[in-house]
């Protein structure tokens, strides 16, 4: 198996080739004052015959063109004569459309599943993507793997064992059990609440005893940040002593990280699904153990 080293998941890419003792190979990017995008092979001439893991995050910023540089490896890969494509996408653009909701629209993530199955793929591995049932959009295998038991191993590793493990809403719960297997504190998650004057939907901490505990949120993703801020506020009424945030893919989009920190989180924690200065867990335990048994 060779590992191609896809340019927005470099780091990721290389301590999975290690981890699997696998040939890495290098892939030179420019990109045109167009905006276009040129990808090479480094070491093409060792793919022919082989399986070959395609590693590519496609987070924002700039999420088309690096969903257009993965296609250009996949198909460089297929080129230069590989028996077989594995996609590693940590984060999967386009994924949260999987239905119409007006008339005129697309689907953008069967867009997306065509796209991969036309150039080449045979079969793909992303990382928490944000409804399971998107899996049954793809006409080739394709697996999703969970990562917020790492998340709790660093907070255990940290001293953190038995925090309170807090979902921010009841359709994150089973995220939040996930973290609770390894923690082995409490667990619970925020009610939503709609006002029935203003129709506006509030967050509530109706039943949480989080009183003097160490309460770490859990999510797949944290994008604007909003929730976690009214979380926190929710969380402090209620007496918790420490705050953190957990996710998967940390877009922290704009001020995001800096809101959530003056709400009164302690830490950000994020996987490296999305590299960043919060990209503190590394999922390449994760993907090397998947691949090894693929």
């Amino acid at each position: 198996m060779k590992v191609v080293l896809g340019p927005a998941s470099v780091e990721l890419a290389e301590r999975v080739s290690v981890s699997m003792g696998c040939i890495s190979v290098p892939v030179v990017l420019r990109v045109f004052p167009d905006g276009e995008s040129y990808v090479r092979l480094e070491k093409g001439d060792v793919l022919s015959g082989e399986d070959v893991v395609v590693i590519q995050t496609t987070c924002p910023p700039m999420q088309d063109g690096k969903l257009f540089q993965l296609a250009f490896m996949v198909d460089a890969v297929k080129r230069a004569g590989a028996c077989r494509v594995t996609a590693v996408v940590p984060y999967l653009a386009y994924s949260r459309q999987d239905k119409l909701f007006l008339s005129g629209e697309g689907i953008s993530v069967e867009t997306v599943v065509n796209m991969l199955m036309a150039i080449g793929v045979d079969s793909l591995v992303t990382v928490n993507i944000h409804s399971e049932h998107v899996l049954s959009k793809f006409s080739f295998p394709v697996r999703s793997v969970s990562a917020i038991s790492l998340l709790a191993d660093y907070f255990v590793a940290r001293g953190y064992r038995g925090a309170y493990a807090l979902a921010p809403d009841k359709g994150a719960m089973y995220i939040a059990k996930e973290a609770q297997g390894v923690l082995g504190g409490g667990v619970g998650y925020l009610s939503k609440v709609r006002d029935r004057y203003t129709g506006q939907t509030v967050q509530s901490g109706e039943g949480l005893n989080v009183e003097g505990e160490t309460v770490i949120i859990f999510d797949d993703i944290i994008s604007t940040g909003g929730t976690i801020v009214g979380a926190v506020e929710i969380l402090k009424d209620l007496g918790a002593k420490h705050v953190f945030a957990a996710c998967v893919h940390p877009l922290l989009i704009g001020d995001a990280a800096k809101r959530m920190l003056d709400a009164g989180v302690e830490e950000i924690v994020g996987t490296d699904s999305i590299p960043g200065p919060y990209s503190k867990v590394s999922l390449s335990p994760l993907i090397s153990k998947i691949l090894k048994v693929a």
